[in-house]
């Protein structure tokens, strides 16, 4: 029998288990957003000023850790703050949707459109980031783990050609392809790097290379090295985030240095534990639009159980939650680890057989 763990903050836990440690039980993890409209009641923090406002920003997202209890706080709700700063034209929305960015309203057309501002960081919408991020840590202090955003190359190519027309550049030409990426990858490392001077513990870093859109042939050629040099050159832990199925690529993915994988509900835990092969820490995968937006309380716990039964090493929502999810169903997640925890899970979880878990 191992060694109990002592107690441990909720910081301590979740950098423990991206860093593949022991943890005395598994972290409850929001990589992305758990933001609901019954949340911003309780903050009195509504969109869109809660994606432009800091102080209002850091209200809204503290409430993962005081209202609802994870372990993690992540202040950035969408993924349009960089793009903003870019200049793409941004439909900000009211409280019930989220903000997006025009993309029948493309700002680049080709490589050499692309002109990084000298203000990217100072621009107020990137800038709520980094003094929201300020603000939870001198509320918090070292208590939860304070997770920042910062968008990859790919999504960000979306964002300023439009899909359509960046997909079909990957298609047609590769070289030119590879020069917007690494035009781009310079974005993603400084508004990382300003969010961990601001105080975040580690970084979600979304690039949507989604199962349905490209292949994972298209993952090794074209972002894997990328990968692997945020990996690098971001000194915290970094999540991964790509929705859709992507059990495929989940190989490549556990060789790039990333400590964790963010992954969607498309994916079983069992099989995507066996893809990062112990290479990676995983993070999910609670569905959003059914389980969480739609059942009851018993159907999440029953989807966070095949999460802890997996070894699955932080459970959470599988990517940023519908706005109308009810706060008794996030609540469920928390409830549930502490339950299966409790009741000796912790202790059987590595040695357990999968191969019942259907996710």
């Amino acid at each position: 029998m191992s060694q109990p763990i002592s107690p441990m903050t909720s910081r301590q836990r979740v950098l423990a288990a991206l860093r593949r440690e022991p943890v005395d039980r598994t972290p409850v993890c929001n990589p992305t957003s758990v933001a609901t409209v019954e949340l911003m009641d309780l903050a009195d923090a509504f969109f869109p000023e809660a994606n432009r406002i800091p102080e209002k920003m850091a209200n809204l997202a503290e409430t993962s850790y005081t209202e609802l209890g994870f372990d993690t706080i992540m202040p950035v709700f969408s993924i349009i703050q960089e793009s903003s700063a870019l200049g793409c034209k941004i439909q900000w929305e009211q409280k019930d949707n989220w903000p997006t960015v025009k993309m029948r309203e493309p700002i680049w057309r080709d490589v050499e459109d692309i002109r990084i501002p000298p203000d990217l960081l100072t621009h107020p919408d990137t800038a709520c980031v980094t003094e929201a991020i300020r603000i939870l840590r001198r509320r918090h202090g070292d208590e939860v783990a304070i997770i920042g955003k910062t968008m990859g190359p790919w999504s960000l190519a979306y964002h300023g050609f439009g899909v359509e027309p960046f997909l079909l550049m990957a298609l047609d030409d590769p070289g030119k392809t590879m020069q917007v990426l690494e035009r781009l990858k310079e974005v993603t490392i400084a508004y990382g790097l300003a969010q961990i001077e601001a105080g975040a513990d580690a970084l979600t870093l979304p690039d949507h290379a989604t199962g349905d859109l490209v292949s994972a042939d298209y993952y090794r050629r074209f972002l894997k090295e990328l990968h692997a040099e945020f990996a690098a050159r971001l000194p915290v832990p970094i999540i991964l985030h790509i929705c859709g199925r992507t059990v495929d690529r989940m190989p490549y993915i556990a060789e790039t240095g990333m400590a964790a994988f963010h992954f969607d509900s498309k994916n079983r835990p069992d099989e995507s534990m066996a893809a990062v092969c112990g290479h990676c820490a995983l993070v999910g995968n609670i569905n959003n639009p059914e389980t969480l937006f739609a059942r009851d309380p018993e159907q999440v716990e029953a989807e966070v159980l095949a999460n802890l039964e997996a070894g699955i090493h932080l459970v959470g929502p599988e990517c940023a939650i519908p706005l109308q999810t009810s706060i008794e169903n996030l609540r469920a997640i928390p409830r549930a680890v502490r339950a299966w925890h409790s009741a000796g899970g912790g202790a059987r979880c590595h040695h357990h057989d999968h191969s019942h878990n259907n996710g």
